[in-house]
């Protein structure tokens, strides 16, 4: 088992007392490197109202965000040890141990919202194969998926439009797969944790950022990014996670409440993602420049960027061409 070791001095630093999992049976401690006010947030809140009312408060949800805890990429090693229950994180994370859960990465893979859902949805192919993968090499049950909307473009300067605007920059990332479409683009990629991003574009550590809508609202990054572009070119799918010897030592009563419920969040995140992600473009327009790309631009960067796809399947193999063909396969359905 794949299960990442986790130095616990860093949380002994942060003033964090670290308990056994038996220690604190029934009570689920989730580690979000988002604020609470974020939707990630607020959908871990709406998953401790659900199991907590079905399980008459023997369930409790204590949640720390902001990376209280960990970092982003801790997550998969803090949960998968058991130095936390539960958590969330950003599925490219687990691309160490499961380098096909950067599929959802790969730019322009998905056509429109509709074709995300069918190849992201419990019980489709993907799904299985990942969520499979994932608990086999890292103990990591996962329990929902979370919807965080697309992947947009920031800088400072001239607003980026066609993909030679990145020729030569320095661009932060959050994912491997993400890194290679920087360097098709002609970018330097640099893999940064999301915490980090504010700072780093405040101090020019970066010339271009990679990130969701959303997080330019709730990290306040419209206060050091002028222009924001709108590509759109990949999913952005985080994980909720929950440690498995945890999960598997509660009852089946307490198991199967845990389950409706990730499956009745998962769906209303989802449903809500792309609503909000429109809504905060809007509510950017009057802080920041929005571009808006024009089908021939578009196109560009879709040629630009072609050769992703092909070298994801020559590093990942088999199992990684038969997640490309999921996914495309959920377009037909």
């Amino acid at each position: 088992m794949k299960v990442k070791h986790w130095i616990m001095g860093a949380v002994a630093a942060a003033g964090l007392a670290v308990a056994p999992i038996s220690a604190m049976a029934e009570t689920i401690r989730v580690t979000l490197q988002l604020p609470e006010t974020h939707s990630l947030g607020q959908n871990w809140n709406e998953f401790a109202s659900i199991i907590g009312e079905k399980s008459g408060g023997a369930l409790e949800v204590q949640l720390f965000p902001s990376a209280q805890l960990f970092k982003d990429k801790e997550v998969p090693g803090a949960v998968g040890s058991g130095a936390v229950e539960a958590g969330s994180a950003f599925i490219g994370r687990f691309a160490g141990s499961v380098p096909a859960v950067d599929v959802v990465s790969i730019p322009f893979i998905f056509s429109n919202e509709a074709h995300i859902r069918a190849a992201v949805a419990p019980g489709s192919a993907l799904r299985q194969t990942i969520d499979a993968a994932i608990l086999k090499e890292t103990n990591n049950r996962v329990l929902w998926w979370q919807a965080y909307g697309r992947n947009i473009y920031l800088n400072n300067g001239s607003a980026i439009t066609v993909p030679a605007d990145l020729e030569g920059k320095k661009v932060r990332t959050y994912g491997k797969v993400h890194g290679w479409t920087v360097q098709a683009l002609g970018g330097a990629p640099t893999l940064m944790s999301g915490s980090k991003q504010f700072l780093a574009y405040q101090q020019g550590a970066v010339d271009v950022g990679m990130t969701g809508s959303s997080g330019v609202k709730s990290r306040k990054l419209y206060e050091v990014m002028d222009h924001m572009t709108l590509t759109f070119d990949s999913a952005i799918e985080f994980v909720a996670v929950i440690n498995n010897d945890f999960y598997e030592a509660l009852s089946d009563e307490h198991k199967a409440i845990i389950d409706e419920a990730a499956r009745e969040v998962e769906q209303k995140l989802r449903d809500q993602i792309y609503k909000e992600e429109a809504e905060t473009i809007e509510e950017m327009k009057a802080h920041m420049t929005v571009v808006e790309l024009s089908e021939e631009q578009r196109g560009e960067w879709v040629a630009a960027t072609a050769s992703v796809v092909d070298r994801f399947v020559e590093e990942t193999g088999e199992t990684g061409k038969a997640a490309v063909d999921a996914v495309k396969a959920a377009d037909a359905q």
